[in-house]
């Protein structure tokens, strides 16, 4: 869920991850198993709004850039220890993808890319997905 109560997977956008998670128990109590794996949604902002750079932050060559951060950004949202995370896709419609490229094409600059494939390439690589 998003800090609004709405949830990523309505959104035009959002961004995937796989997760693995460990229970952390307080002492005298064991699970099992103590690891999981899940899907986590995160709704990508609207281009040119704050957050709309979390691609450029976060990805690189469609995978995790820091994987130390991103562990830490989905502990924060899961409330769990976090062992690994992977980035799966970005999935969006094809009216947020177009309003994407228009917001790179108009600041490659902070991109350090010729042209906005060569953006999409570099951060996002072939995941991305038009639903």
């Amino acid at each position: 869920m998003m800090e609004d109560g709405t949830d990523p997977k309505a959104a035009p956008a959002r961004y995937v991850f796989r997760v693995t998670f460990r229970l952390d128990p307080k002492q005298g109590v064991t699970t099992e198993p103590d690891r999981f794996e899940t899907v986590l949604y995160r709704a990508a902002d609207p281009p040119g709004e704050d957050g709309w750079l979390f691609f450029r932050d976060n990805c690189w060559r469609g995978n995790v850039a820091d994987e130390r951060h991103v562990r830490q950004l989905a502990e924060d949202a899961l409330g769990v220890p976090v062992e690994s995370v992977s980035f799966s896709e970005l999935q969006t419609s094809e009216a947020y993808l177009d309003d994407l490229k228009e917001a790179i094409a108009a600041d490659l600059g902070v991109f350090n890319a010729d042209d906005v494939t060569e953006v999409l390439s570099k951060y996002l690589g072939s995941s991305i997905r038009v639903e």
